[in-house]
């Protein structure tokens, strides 16, 4: 599985994502297991925090969850300027 590094945090998109759908962290790993794809709360936290890099199937899988289109994810986000 490829990663995407989080050199721009989309964790607080995430996390606001996930409460708007009155979603809690561990009903959203509940959905992520019905899904096939096995994750703990501390895992999903720590992608919210910014601490765990995202996998590409597991936005994939928030996307669908989610039920919001990938551009959410990055709203209000810039680029790191090197």
């Amino acid at each position: 599985m490829q990663k995407l590094l989080q050199n721009v945090h989309i964790g607080a998109n995430l996390q606001r994502l996930r409460e708007g759908r009155n979603l809690t962290q561990d009903s959203m790993v509940i959905q992520l297991q019905l899904r096939g794809r096995s994750m703990s709360r501390a895992a999903y936290a720590h992608i919210e925090q910014g601490i765990r890099n995202v996998y590409v199937s597991d936005l994939i899988l928030f996307k669908e969850i989610l039920d919001v289109p990938f551009e959410e994810f990055f709203t209000g986000l810039s680029p790191v300027k090197n």
